[in-house]
């Protein structure tokens, strides 16, 4: 726990015993909440926090001005180990998931180490120095009273053991302390610089006290041999230790008349501040230092600038304890004369002068000076909080090496040793609230040590430092590995061998660690880049430039592997080179480097031998006397001729690069050459300008990759960027299905669960270098399982696999194998409960994130902490709610900055973010010479003015997104944990208020009535507040219900009872069109003024308010919005998330345990209510009926489970029903709030129950359906609410329908339209005027009524488009398109296609677009023309198979699928057959009561009725037992209730065949006989004129060839032809219908016919185009 959330959350003071010392415990604090104004005063003054920073010896010292000052005194040091936190600091730092980290670890420390500051302080020490786990203390005294002190100290060394041998280890960690001490003469020694001071104590008694702690065990005080001879011995009990003159004591043995009480009020008097009289409750005098701006000058000399920033600024308190990824530098420096303080401490002086400006340029930090094994040791920290910078790593190595070479050369430093580490550690404030410091605390802080005294006058690196440092490999020699104390395995370690190293050759090649055979994903477009630039180049004489820009880890290395690759020919060179930042800092390096490989050096070994190739290379260009300019650029030793000893070296250079020019231009003569250069940010200024003469004066191809450039390039650098001939590509990220296909293939498996591809799709960005880090970071916690994959009609379906688990890799990249190959695929699964949001980000990607951070001002520091509180997406509204402080004006220009900064995405609204979220953002080519040509004037405003344009943008956009989930993450375990708490209480108590739907749909709870039934608000509600929500759920003040009751007269004038049903129709179809006219002309406020805005809320309040309550602990108001989310997500059809989230739901329920209380149960029922919705959708029907039966129960609403109980619920529900609907028309009070809740769940429950009862081929289960319906209209008919009541009639009406009473179905029918006759035309009353209007208009279609259907549909559609209902709009569009196309009303047909085409891209809606394109599927194979072509169609199945919303549609993938096997099958192409028809054949068990699964169910058993055709011409022995089995499935389908009558003729038409194909032509007459009549009746125009056909072709002697159906679609016209034609479509039309009709119908009835001539083809085809002219006449005729 950190400083200020000591002293301001935890102020208290300790009540001293009345000097009696020994029973003081940990457990004898007592904390005094109750202090007065002005001691809080006291300890909030920045001269009080400095001091708690320092020993008193420094805040009372008076030193002198000069550095280095030396001071002696007397005086006893205690030396305190605390084992066991570098072990825990381990544990924390490694921990999974984000709620583990810094603030349980100092929780812990600090625990342990105030209870051992405590007794220090009260025992009158000073808390020297705080190294990581251990402490150095002091006693200051005049050598006389040493003695008693030294008595005094061992008592407090024996109560520190006290405190812990009673204490239960945390964190399963032991924790056990080992004390030293010593006493004598004692130097302390000051230094440092302008902005720096520091202080060491030195001499032999520091020397001692480590020799002491050195020999001590565990819980062992070591008394030092002069602190020995110092001491009164007749009191202390010791232990000799052998070999050694230094002792261990036991306990102290006071004689029986001491009194101890006085002993340490005597031993007090001599120390000079310790708290007395009016101050003696006070742990130190320090605490109430008054105000003194001289010595605050003073003390902030001695404090980190980390810390001072804290101390001013009070907004980021807490922010400096973490567990951080920093590098650590542990420089110890051993001296010729260690005796001697005034020799060694102006060498110490000097170090720390050079080591302090060193370590300012990259923003590193001293942490600690001390003593350490004779010598003296600075622990130097790069990466505190707010000092992180880029490239770490390497400037920490720099730095190192710079030491190094500066303090050898110091004066009486004898040996210089450095050990450089990098990795988490825990940064943060240890000690107690009165004395603390800042230090750092880990396992790499004690390797970096270990290092530097195993490895002495060196400098070494750990692997990750070695291989973070992005420094060339020569930079660094491999060490043999040693056994140091304390560490286990440190793995390998490096001596860095600095950076003036010889360059050697070969060492600059592009190298990549992408394996052999593994695709370059998701680049195609950038190498199309390259294959167009290289088509120019190999065409042209002129020289061209291909530039990749690119962050850090966007695959630009593998890029130019890959272009190295394809660049490979006889005809041209390619030469590859990778840059390092050092190559920056020597001059003509790139150049040096890429000369050397075209001249063949790079591979020589030795000096003569790269003499030998350079003379034979150059000796018809360049006389023998100029050799020598060779010498320095390429390590050779030609003799130095006259001429060029007087030439100046910048002549040399000229002439270096002139002979240069003269060799490219002689080599590109004999062969073209391509130079490929990795990060050439790092090219040298020289470099560059060679290269800019170069691309002038030589064909050449240059391709580069860089990162951004840090600042403004070298003009020929810029050049070279705006040249006609260069194209500059700046690189975007990946798409999602790369990562998902680098994922699998990096793991070599063939598929991954979707939870962990969303996981590293959203983590990663598109970015390969973070995906990569995110998969190491699952395998480092060994959270990834790996297991065969089990076939998909295998798997048994429960909840826990109702989805497929699994994203695959696309087809087609199975074929590459990273390993050996495998016989049995796996998948990757993820471990037990993991929970993959709540990962902490790896070190490396959270080290990025905090270089950013900490390059922010501390108030857009702030902003984006606060942001990171509401979560990955946030509105402007509720960050300006939590922000402290904050004005408007001041938000908006942050946000607009950040944005600019791509910290933050910013979009006006929630389609703009989900349309953003679906594709990365892809790369493209900057046209740098265009913007260069453009007018500079204004320039120095141009900055401002963009930004002002900006920040108008900015005040446009609701919804803010971290451009990176991990700075999220990284950004919110910055907070503390009281702080996270009361963010998140913050936030929900402002999100709570907006947790419902948008006001376009009133408002209301998305599970209705739902918060009515769960005390779950924060807010209090006046009773205004109370009566608004209730009004917008419905609700009613009682002098409103007396004038709005439901009044319909008991016998309707409106119907009359002997009324025909024409009349009917067309009373109905005139209400429509009446109230269409209305809603277009009427100025009441009739039509919303904006569209539904559900799915925003949904994001943006919903869903984060259920995890702050998730993070508040509240489960029981979580489990309320996850339910709500869930509701949601099956309202806007996606099946999967509301999948999601009811097991977020579930985990929940299983920790509140079973509750009995009546909220609980009815959370319970709507939990499992929604899940039986979940498997309703997606045709998992038992798994449905288990879940509402079991969610009747809940709501004390038991279903029968058999026939006895069956018929006595059916006689009592019978005789409720005909009460409820004879009493409708009569005034009675509506039900209660909750009552309400729970007759809405059960109407849901009893309107999808029958339903799935009627599915069911038992018996008796209709008699349960018809249960499950009365009981829904009994329910409706309860609830009072007009929608409910009309739904239940619609519903009950179908009921019947499907089991054929006509009356009863019709009646109901007439019902629903009376009831809505006298709705108000306004809000909901016109929404259930519309809903009647669709859902009539789809029943007919099932009825087989086509043209009421039409009419019906046509206004419903427009009814919804007035409405701004586009989720309405396109399932009455969907639907609308089977009877026109049925009815061959193309023109209207190809019409509403294209508003359902509209409707799917405005709204980016992925069913409209499906059901879309399997019309037109439908289009091309049965109405003989091509609206969107089979390509077009088959590229949508492959791109959108795997979205999660219409992957959970059964079924319109079941027909699409289908369709295309029907088209495969047609070609003949039977594989291609296979491979979507077993797609759609594991569609077929997931039934759905809805028209597009009948649909897509027929067009399954169409090809299942091919196949058989193949069959049965391939003679196959299964052929006729294949045939039973689909005239049976045929038969039941039809004889199923469930089955629209509308396709009961082609099911005919399909059995006929299957007849036809096994020579049953009695039967295959009836059933095409059946076939006609009821597609005459229905008016069935398109199946009727095929039947027709079919009938006079089968008994026809006319045989088609195999081809024709390929030659038929090459033939195919388009719509556009269609309408531009005359006349019907001719022979390729007919064809096409033909074939389409039943497949190519080669078997016939009589066999014996010998094949016809191409006259009686001729006839046949005559035949079939006036068949097809007839059917699409409606086509012309308008």
């Amino acid at each position: 726990m950190n400083v200020s959330q000591l002293s301001s959350i935890l102020s208290f003071s300790f009540q001293r015993p009345v000097r009696g010392l020994c029973a003081v415990t940990i457990q004898s604090w007592t904390f005094v909440w109750n202090m007065n104004t002005q001691r809080q005063v006291l300890q909030d003054r920045a001269i009080v926090k400095l001091a708690a920073h320092l020993p008193d010896l420094i805040v009372y010292g008076d030193f002198s001005p000069e550095r280095h000052s030396v001071d002696y005194f007397d005086g006893v040091l205690m030396f305190v180990d605390i084992s066991g936190f570098t072990a825990m600091t381990e544990k924390f730092s490694t921990a999974m998931y984000m709620d583990r980290g810094a603030e349980q670890l100092v929780e812990i420390l600090n625990y342990y180490i105030s209870a051992i500051v405590e007794k220090v302080l009260i025992f009158g020490g000073d808390i020297l120095k705080f190294a990581g786990d251990s402490l150095l203390a002091l006693w200051k005294v005049e050598r006389r009273q040493l003695k008693n002190i030294i008595t005094l100290v061992i008592k407090c060394s024996l109560e520190i053991h006290g405190l812990f041998e009673t204490q239960e280890s945390e964190e399963g960690l032991d924790i056990r302390v080992k004390i030293a001490l010593a006493a004598g003469h004692i130097t302390m020694l000051v230094f440092g610089d302008e902005t720096r001071n520091f202080f060491l104590v030195i001499g032999q008694v520091v020397d001692d006290v480590r020799l002491a702690q050195n020999m001590a065990q565990m819980n062992d005080v070591i008394l030092s041999p002069n602190c020995w001879q110092l001491c009164d011995r007749s009191m202390i009990e010791i232990e000799r230790i052998p070999d050694e003159r230094a002792v261990k004591v036991n306990f102290l043995k006071p004689p029986p008349t001491f009194n101890f009480d006085e002993f340490f009020t005597k031993c007090m008097t001599f120390m000079d501040y310790y708290p007395s009289g009016d101050h003696k409750d006070l742990l130190r005098l320090a605490c109430i230092l008054e105000s003194n701006p001289e010595l605050e000058s003073s003390l902030q000399k001695y404090v980190m600038e980390s810390i001072l920033k804290q101390i001013d600024d009070k907004q980021l308190r807490g922010y400096l304890s973490e567990l951080r990824p920093v590098t650590i530098v542990f420089v110890n420096l051993m001296f010729k004369e260690q005796e001697k303080a005034e020799v060694i401490g102006s060498a110490i002086q000097d170090a720390c002068v050079y080591i302090n400006s060193v370590l300012r340029v990259f923003r590193g930090q001293i942490n600690k000076v001390f003593m350490f094994d004779k010598g003296c040791s600075f622990l130097c920290v790069f990466g505190f909080p707010g000092e992180k910078a880029p490239d770490e790593v390497t400037h920490a190595l720099e730095s190192a090496v710079d030491i190094f070479d500066f303090c050898s050369q110091v004066h009486k430093i004898h040996t210089v040793s450095i050990g450089v580490t990098s990795g988490i550690v825990f940064c943060g404030i240890v000690g107690h609230s009165v004395r603390h410091e800042y230090t750092v605390i880990g396992q790499k802080v004690n390797v970096a040590a270990r290092m530097m005294m195993y490895y002495p006058g060196i400098v070494t690196c750990d692997s990750i430092t070695y291989n973070s440092s992005y420094l060339p490999a020569y930079f660094f020699k491999e060490l043999p590995k040693k056994v140091m104390k304390g560490v286990a395995d440190s793995g390998p370690v490096y001596q860095c061998l600095g950076l003036n190293e010889k360059v050697m050759f070969g060492m600059a090649y592009l190298t990549s660690n992408r394996k052999e055979g593994y695709p370059l994903l998701g680049r195609d477009e950038e190498i199309k880049y390259f294959m167009c630039t290289m088509r120019e180049f190999l065409i042209s004489n002129c020289s061209r430039v291909l530039m990749y820009e690119g962050l850090s880890g966007y695959g630009k290395s593998q890029i130019l592997m890959e272009i190295e690759r394809l660049a490979q020919s006889k005809n041209h060179r390619t030469i590859a080179i990778a840059l390092t930042k050092v190559s920056f800092h020597q001059n003509f390096y790139t150049i040096q480097i890429l000369m050397a490989n075209v001249l063949g050096l790079d591979t020589c070994k030795h000096y003569k031998e790269r003499q030998s190739n350079l003379q034979n290379k150059v000796k018809t260009l360049l006389d023998e006397k100029f050799y020598c300019l060779f010498n320095d650029i390429f390590h050779v030793q030609f003799p130095i001729s006259r001429e060029v000893s007087t030439m100046s070296t910048l002549r040399r250079q000229k002439e270096l690069e002139a002979l240069f020019m003269k060799i490219l231009k002689q080599t590109v003569k004999e062969k073209r050459i391509i130079f490929i250069i990795d990060e050439c940010q790092f090219v040298d200024s020289a470099s560059w300008a060679f290269l800019e003469e170069l691309i002038r004066t030589v064909p050449v191809f240059i391709i580069m990759s860089l990162s951004p450039f840090l600042d403004m390039p070298c003009a020929a650098a810029s050049t070279i960027m705006k040249n006609r001939n260069t194209t500059y590509v700046t690189l975007g990220a990946v798409q999602p299905k790369d990562i998902r296909n680098k994922v699998c293939l990096d793991l070599n498996v063939s598929g991954i669960p979707k939870e962990l591809n969303s996981y590293l799709v959203e983590g990663s960005c598109g970015i390969p270098f973070y995906c990569e880090e995110l998969l190491k970071n699952l395998e480092h916690h060994r959270v990834l399982v790996f297991q065969p994959m089990e076939a998909e009609e295998k798997a048994n379906v429960t909840w826990n696999n109702l989805f497929k688990n699994y994203t695959k890799l696309t087809e087609g990249l199975e074929t590459v194998t990273l390993r050996d190959a495998k016989d049995i695929k796996e998948v990757c699964n993820l471990t037990g409960d993991v929970r993959l949001k709540n990962l902490s980000p790896p070190a490396s990607l959270k080290e990025i994130s905090l270089v950013q951070l900490d390059s922010m001002s501390l108030s857009h520091q702030m902003l984006v902490r606060c942001a990171a509180i509401i979560g990955l997406n946030f509105t402007p509204d509720l960050l300006f709610e939590i922000l402290p402080c904050w004005n408007l004006k001041m938000m908006i220009k942050a946000l607009a900055m950040l944005v600019k900064s791509n910290i933050f995405y910013c979009f006006r609204n929630g389609k703009e973010l989900r349309m953003a979220l679906k594709q990365n953002a892809a790369s493209f080519e900057v046209h740098y010479r265009s913007l260069s040509l453009k007018p500079t004037e204004g320039i120095p405003h141009g900055h401002q003015e963009q930004l002002r344009e900006l920040e108008s943008e900015v005040i446009e956009c609701h919804i803010f997104r971290f451009c990176r989930p991990v700075m999220q993450k990284t950004a919110y375990e910055l907070w503390l944990k009281d702080q996270k708490k009361a963010m998140h209480l913050k936030c929900a108590c402002f999100l709570e208020e907006n947790a419902h739907k948008c006001s376009r749909c009133r408002s209301g709870d998305f599970v209705p009535y739902h918060h009515f039934t769960v005390d779950i608000r924060l807010n209090t509600l006046d009773m205004d507040t109370i009566r608004k929500m209730a009004k917008s759920q419905g609700f009613k003040a009682e002098e409103e219900i007396i004038f709005s009751k439901i009044e319909i007269p008991k016998k309707s004038e409106i119907f009359p009872e002997n009324i025909s049903s024409e009349e009917i129709r067309e009373k109905v179809l005139s209400f429509f069109d009446a109230i269409i006219i209305k809603m277009r002309t009427s100025e009441a406020d009739i039509i919303p003024l904006e569209s539904c805005q559900c799915e925003d809320i949904l994001e943006v309040v919903t869903m984060p308010l259920a995890h702050h309550f998730l993070a508040l602990g509240e489960k029981n108001k979580a489990l309320y919005y996850f339910l709500e989310i869930a509701s949601a997500y099956l309202i806007l059809s996606d099946n999967y998330m509301a999948y999601v989230y009811l097991n977020e739901g579930e985990r929940l329920l299983k920790t509140l345990g079973k509750e009995k209380s009546w909220s609980h149960m009815f959370e319970s029922a709507t939990f499992y209510s929604l899940k039986g919705q979940v498997c309703f959708n997606m045709g998992q029907m038992t798994l449905a009926r288990k879940m509402l039966r079991k969610a009747l129960k809940l709501l004390n609403h038991k279903f029968p489970s058999n026939f006895i109980s069956l018929f006595l619920q059916t006689h009592v529900e019978s005789n409720r029903f005909f009460h409820y609907v004879d009493q409708q028309a009569q005034e009675s009070l509506p039900p209660g709030k909750k009552r309400l809740a729970q007759l809405y769940q059960q109407t849901t429950c009893f309107s999808l129950l029958w339903r799935i009862y009627t599915l069911n081929d038992f018996f008796h289960y209709k008699y349960y359906a018809h249960l499950a319906a009365m009981m829904q209209v009994k329910s409706a008919l309860e609830t009072q609410d007009n929608f409910q009541i009309i739904k239940a009639y619609l519903d009950y009406s179908v009921h019947h329908q499907l089991a054929g009473y006509q009356g009863t179905w019709s009646k109901y029918e007439v019902m629903a339209i009376k009831q809505i006759i006298n709705l108000p035309l306004k809000g909901e009353g016109i929404e259930i005027v519309t809903y009647v209007a669709d859902t009539l208009g789809y029943n007919k279609l099932l009825a087989g009524h086509l043209e009421l259907a039409i009419d019906l549909g046509s206004r419903a559609q427009m009814m919804w488009g007035l409405l701004q209902n586009p989720n309405n709009r396109y399932k009455v569009l969907s639907w609308l398109t089977r009877p026109l196309f049925l009815k061959n009303r193309h023109k209207q047909l190809i019409q509403t296609l294209g508003w359902l085409w509209d409707l799917s891209v405005l709204e980016e809606h992925i069913l409209s677009k499906a059901v879309f394109y399997f019309s037109c599927m439908d289009i091309m194979l049965y109405s003989g023309f091509v609206y969107r072509t089979f390509e077009e169609c088959l590229e949508f199945i492959h791109q959108s198979e795997d979205n999660r919303i219409l992957n959970f549609h059964s079924g319109v993938l079941l027909g699409l699928y289908s369709c295309v096997a029907i088209w495969y099958a047609r070609l003949q192409d039977w594989d291609c057959f296979h491979v979507f028809f077993n797609k759609a054949k594991n569609l077929v068990p997931r039934k759905t009561p809805t028209a597009l699964y009948s649909q897509g169910i027929c067009r399954y058993l169409e090809g299942q009725v091919l196949y058989l055709q193949k069959q049965i011409e391939e003679h196959s022995e299964w052929a006729q037992d294949a045939g039973v089995v689909l005239l049976q499935n045929l038969e039941t389908l039809v004889a199923q209730n469930t089955t629209a009558i509308i396709f009961h003729p082609r099911l005919y038409h399909l059995m006929a065949y299957v007849c036809l194909l096994m020579g049953n032509g009695q039967n295959c007459d009836l059933f095409l006989n059946t076939a006609l009549q009821i597609s005459e009746t229905q008016g069935n125009v398109l199946e009727k004129c095929w039947l027709s056909m079919n009938k006079e072709w089968w008994y026809s002697t006319s045989e088609l060839s195999k081809d024709h159906w390929h030659q038929t679609v090459l033939r195919l016209p388009s719509w556009e032809k269609v309408m531009s034609s005359k006349n019907a479509p001719g022979k390729a039309s007919a064809h096409a219908a033909l074939t389409a009709s039943t497949g190519t119908p080669n078997t016939r009835l009589d066999k014996a016919e010998p094949p016809v001539d191409e006259r009686q083809w001729d006839n046949a085809d005559v035949r079939i185009t006036k068949c097809l002219s007839e059917s699409i006449s409606s086509t012309h005729d308008g």
